[in-house]
Formats: structure tokens, sequence, C-alpha cells
């Protein structure tokens, strides 16, 4: 008899949306008709902890306790009754399932309020006077900090909204620590968390429990479910993958982990997870596992015997929502930006357009992992149906595309397939700044749904760009965000500071960089992260390469992806992450454009050597790409009645042919000469952006010429084209 399988999901990842690694492998169990369900038990806990019960329980055992308390968190606790009062009504309206409550919250009356609301914006500035919902969010956001701020301060210090104990997790090259912490007495979370693994254990009945620990901020609360399953339900198999195994388990040896959990898979979940299942079904030896570590006398082995190769993409199945409760993750606003919003605010379905990086060389990146460097895209048609599908399952047709850069061709390709349906899909995605992102091909992408892109700008330095090979300089990048801007399009940075050789100069340099990509409105939210080398780069595999030399951690026999590098060319670092950090939350919020750069930082640094209008000058001296022969013309608007009329031109009659079109918005008109009007109305059709096929250029061109209406580049030269291209001609 075939197992069950149970897939897991320990505290705490994102509160608005599941992480997807449970739902892909669940829909991949489908496709062979093997039963399996799925919990998140991170929101579980959130929505146990933060409710009048949970409150009630937190605030009992600070009255039994003994722990002193800070101004701040004496003042949650004198307030306790008003936080039991409030917490029921604030989840609901959090889920969005009591809206009114929006305008009780935003009179200030309502909340109890502690130190998070002494940070408050200018609410009127940041939300207008009709936002009244995301002004309440973000204020019902704030009370849940401050109640968060007291749960770490007095009850359990491991706590974070999506992480939980991660600094268990991070650099863990021993496992002494970890082990020393899973031996401690339950907390009230860890209670919580026990509680409702119990409640599905009992309600699934599985076989087989995988837990999935995509982050180190995972990994306390997926080694504390797997104690409790070998304990109390020994008969139980314990899987443990995802991306923390990927990255920092791929040399273990620590035997004392099996302890907790039976095996370890590494990489793409579907065939070493097919693997174990016909093991313990026992129709597969141990030996023939593909990728799974385990104990064996009482010494840890890799088995990786299988013949099979990884499931191929399009044989993975469709991602399955069923048993998450979609309706109950919450939507927070943490940081009064649009942009920024996007990874709280919202429940997104999240999918994959291609397996790994079709760029693969940049040197900070773990591109000698499978996961980076076993590139695998997946066609526009199967894209579509698996989006129908989910749409069809989940209700929603809000979706994040995870890929590590989403390829411009396909997402050109999706674009087109999601409009000739007909689909209503909003998404957003993760892409390289690179050139094929013309301005065409981002009005297509808004077209068909996109709102957002987030992309690496990282060090905002030439010589360190080429460094790193990102194969992107600032300019370009300037330039790519701006077409995306321009058609509508949200953008996120990620930023990076303290790559080798770094020097101070280059730090101050890269944030006038920022600071102008803020103030010239090319790009609306960013994030500055510290240069980590990383056991799997190119950096951390040949650092003498890059005139840095590692000087640990020592290697254990637990984790090992971290490491600490000496950098003796490049600045000292450690001094600029809160300068850095502090002016771009200012830029986000559109202030302090004017601020000297120095005024961020408590030491003397450089003036930036970048022209103060550098940004300005690369988006504005840039001609419009010529477009490749292979593009596809498209016309995203209506088709066009054609009426002739007569003008007098000195002596003579002209006949000119007038075009007029209809968008949601307004109608508009062109005037050309009676052939080309003639032809343009014609040949329409054949361009609409529904069309099975799109209309080649090249094509469009012979077919221009053959007409006798002269040479196809001039009359992409001419008033006539550039009025269709603003009225919806794109070459994509």
């Amino acid at each position: 008899m075939k197992k069950k399988t149970l897939f897991i999901t320990p505290p705490f990842t994102q509160l608005n949306t599941p992480y997807p690694a449970t739902a892909y492998l669940k829909g991949f169990l489908n496709t062979l008709g093997r039963e399996s369900h799925q919990a998140d038990l991170g929101i579980d806990v959130i929505l146990a902890l933060f409710s009048s019960k949970g409150l009630r329980q937190l605030f009992a055992l600070l009255e039994d306790s003994d722990t002193e308390l800070t101004d701040n968190s004496f003042r949650i606790y004198s307030l306790r009754n008003e936080y039991i009062t409030t917490i029921d009504p604030v989840i609901r309206f959090l889920k969005n399932r009591n809206p009114t409550l929006a305008h009780s919250i935003c009179d200030r009356s309502y909340l109890p309020e502690a130190s998070r609301f002494q940070q408050l914006e200018d609410m009127d500035w940041a939300f207008g006077t009709m936002g009244i919902h995301d002004k309440a969010r973000h204020l019902a956001t704030l009370y849940l900090e401050d109640l968060g701020d007291l749960i770490q301060e007095a009850i359990d210090p491991h706590f974070g909204f999506s992480r939980y104990a991660e600094r268990l997790g991070r650099s863990a090259s021993h496992f002494d620590e970890m082990c020393e912490a899973l031996e401690m007495p339950n907390t009230l979370l860890t209670n919580m968390l026990v509680n409702l693994l119990e409640e599905k254990i009992q309600s699934y009945k599985p076989d087989i429990v995988c837990i999935t620990v995509p982050f180190p901020g995972n990994l306390y609360g997926g080694m504390k479910c797997g104690q409790y399953i070998k304990k109390n339900h020994p008969e139980i198999s314990v899987v443990m993958g995802g991306g923390f195994a990927n990255t920092e388990l791929r040399s273990l040896k620590e035997p004392r982990v099996f302890d907790y959990i039976d095996f370890v898979c590494l990489d793409d979940g579907e065939a070493p997870l097919l693997s174990l299942l016909e093991y313990l079904d026992g129709n597969r030896e141990r030996e023939k596992l593909k990728r799974v570590y385990a104990r064996t006398d009482g010494k840890v082995i890799y088995y990786n015997g299988a013949k099979e190769r990884d499931v191929p993409q399009r044989d993975t199945g469709t991602p399955d929502y069923s048993d998450l409760p979609l309706n109950d993750y919450l939507s927070v606003i943490e940081i009064v930006n649009p942009m920024h919003r996007l990874w709280s605010d919202g429940r997104w379905n999240k999918l994959t357009l291609a397996h790994g990086c079709y760029w693969g060389k940049c040197s900070f990146c773990d591109i000698s992992l499978d996961y980076i460097k076993r590139y695998e895209p997946m066609t526009a048609a199967l894209l579509c149906d698996r989006i129908e599908e989910i749409i069809e399952q989940t209700q929603q047709n809000g979706f994040h595309f995870v890929d590590e850069a989403a390829p411009p061709a396909l997402l050109r390709d999706l674009a087109l397939e999601i409009i000739r349906r007909k689909l209503t899909v909003v998404w957003w995605t993760n892409i390289r700044f690179e050139k094929n992102f013309t301005h065409d091909l981002c009005l297509l992408l808004k077209a068909s749904g996109c709102i957002a892109i987030s992309g690496g700008l990282e060090v905002a330095s030439d010589r360190l760009l080429e460094r790193m090979k990102k194969g992107v300089t600032v300019a370009q990048v300037a330039r790519v965000a701006d077409a995306f801007t321009q058609a509508g399009i949200m953008v996120h940075a990620y930023l990076m500071y303290g790559f080798p050789t770094q020097t101070a100069q280059e730090t101050i340099d890269s944030l006038e960089m920022v600071r102008q990509l803020f103030h010239q409105g090319i790009i609306q939210s960013g994030f500055w992260h510290r240069f980590a080398m990383t056991a799997h780069s190119p950096v951390g595999l040949h650092p003498e390469e890059f005139d840095v030399m590692r000087i640990g951690p020592e290697i254990g026999g637990f984790a090992n992806n971290d490491l600490e590098h000496d950098d003796p060319s490049g600045a000292n670092h450690d001094l600029f992450g809160e300068g850095l950090r502090k002016s771009l939350f200012n830029y986000m919020h559109g202030v302090c454009f004017d601020f000297p750069l120095s005024k961020w930082f408590n030491f003397k640094i450089p003036s930036p050597s970048i022209s103060p209008k550098y940004i300005e000058k690369s988006i504005s001296q840039f001609p419009d790409a010529i477009p490749r022969t292979n593009a596809m013309v498209v016309w995203m608007g209506s088709l066009p009645s054609l009426s002739v009329f007569e003008e007098k031109k000195g002596k003579a009659i002209v006949q000119i042919a007038e075009l007029v079109f209809y968008n949601k918005k307004q109608e508009w008109a062109l005037e050309t000469s009676v052939p080309v009007g003639e032809w343009l109305t014609e040949l329409m059709p054949e361009l609409l952006i529904g069309k099975d096929e799109p209309f080649p250029l090249d094509k469009l061109k012979n077919n221009f010429e053959s007409q006798g209406l002269g040479e196809f580049e001039t009359f992409m030269r001419s008033k006539v084209w550039k009025e269709l291209k603003s009225g919806g001609l794109l070459v994509v």
C-alpha cells in the first residue's frame, strides 16, 4: 500500500502568503496518484498566538514570571486588557474579513499604542485622504510589531514574524548549540507548534512527514517538529529538505541530526522524494536513493545510487494549494512604500517560469549548485495552463513568479499568451536589468498584468559589476529601470555593499548613484545587503582570485555555507551599513534627496566622484534600440475606422486618409496618405495582440515594400510610425 505524505512548513516565513515548496511537491505527487496533504504551521502558530486566547496565555505567563520589563514592555503589559479585546477584530481585518474596522483604527482611539508608533509617518502624505484601508493596515501592523517586541523581550527571544531562532541556523558549522536549544523545555510558542502539529497528524494520519526548511529561520522550528514526531510517533518517517539543506548541508557528517529526523534530501525535491517513497514502500534499495542523507550504523551516509534523472519541469505538475488556509493569511504593511509592500501585503500564488538562471555567472551567487546552474525554461502555453489551473483552484489571480531571473524572451511569450487567452493576471517577478527589456517589451508586460519587477543593481559601480560578472553597467540598469517605470511598472533594486576590494570611495559613489536613481523616479524601492561569501559561489570557491582570504569558520559536521573572510584592500565595510540603510529608508519615502551624503554617517567620508547628473544623462542620451529583424509586431489598440477626405495644399487637392482609433480612455486619429491608410486598415487585424501567431517585423517590412509604399526604414522614421507607436504598436 502506498504511503501517505504530509508536507509541513515550520515557523516562520511570510505572513501574507504560503511558502510554495509544499504546494510544488504536492502538485508533483498528484501526477503520480499519491495521496498527500500540507500544512503551514507558521501561519497556524501566528494565528494561535495573536488571538484573545493566545494573548491571555502570554500575559498569564508574564504575571507568573519575575522577568523585569523595560518601560515599553511594561506599558504593553499594563494595557493587556486592551490588547486582548482588540486582537481578534484586528486579525480579522488583516485577513480582509472585517474592512469597516479601518475607520476605528484610523481615528487613533481604538488600538493601544507602544514604541512602534513613535516612528509613525505623516499619514496623510503617505496614504492620501482616501487610503483609509492602507493606513489602517499600517497601524495594525505597528500594533502587532509592538506585541512582537514584548514576546521577544519577555517570552521567547527566538521570536520574529518571518523567522524563528534564526541565529541558531546561521553559520551553524557545529550542531551543539542547536542540540542544546532543542533539549530545553518548551516555550509558549513551541507548545503551540507541537500541539498544532499533533492536530495535523491526527487529521491526516501520515506515514511520512516532509519538512521544508527554506531559510535558517525555519531550521529550529523544523527540528522541533521532527523531535516531537520521533518521540511521539516513531512509526512516522521524517524527511527534511529545502533551501537550507541545499546550501548548508551538502557536507553533512553530524549523526546527532538524525536523532530528530530520518532523512535529508538535497536539491530539487521531486526525484529524491519519489526515490524515498519507493524505498519506504519496499520497492527500492537504500543504496539506490537519490541525493539522500541518512544515518546507518551510527554514521551519516550519502545515498545517491539512483540512475533516474531529475524530473523535467514540464512533468512536475501544477502547484496545489489545497489544505492551506488561503483566506487566513495576513496582509500587513510594514513600510509605507507601494513597491516594498508587495512582500508583505496581498496573497500571491507562486510559480516558477524557468528552473535555474539563464545568466549563471555572478561571482557572489551559488552558481555551482543545481538550483542555479541547471537552466530549464518552460513553454508559455504550459505556464498559462498552470496559471489557469491555479486561478481556478485558489480563486485568486495574483502571481509572484519566483525565478532567479526571469528571461526576457520567455516573459514576452508568456505576456502574449496571457493576453491571447484573455486572462486577468496581476503579476511581478525578478529579472536581470539587461538591454533586451526594451520600452516596447515593458509596455507589453504591463498589458499582460505586470505591476512590478525586482532586480540586482548590487554595488552600483561599473568596476565592481564587471568584477562580479554581472553583465550590466549602472547606465544600462538606469535605462532598463526607466523603461519599466515609464511603462507604469514599479522597480525594486537589490543593492550590495562590502564586495571584495570595494573602497570607501566606491561605496559612497554607489550611494550617490542610488540617490540619483530614486530622485529621478527610476526606482521606487530597494534594499542594501551586506556581501556574504558563501561556500558554493566563485568568491567562496576561489577567494584568492578576488583578493580576499577565507578566515573561518572552522568546518564542523553540520552546516557549511556562510564563510568569514578578510578583505585587506577594501574599506571597513562594518562602518557603512547603518548610514546606507537610513538614507535608503528616506529615499524610499521620497525625501532628503538634497541632504549631503555625509549627513548619513557619523564619520568622515569621501565626497562622491560621480557627476550629479550622471543618471539623468544616462537615460536621456540613449537612442532607441534598432529592432531585431526577428522581432514581433503587435497592435494593442482597436481596429481603426478609415475615412478619406480632400484637403487643399497650395493649388492642388490632396486626398488624405484618416484612421480613427478607440482605446479604453479616449479616441484618437492619425492622418496619412490613402495608400498607407488602406494598407494599415487591411493589415491591422493581422497585428492584433490576441492573434495565435504574432506578426514578424521582417514580414511587415516585406509586405510594406511589396505594395510599392517605399522604403520601410524610412516609414519607421515617419510621424505616422511614431503616432502608431504611441497608440499601441509594439515591436518586441
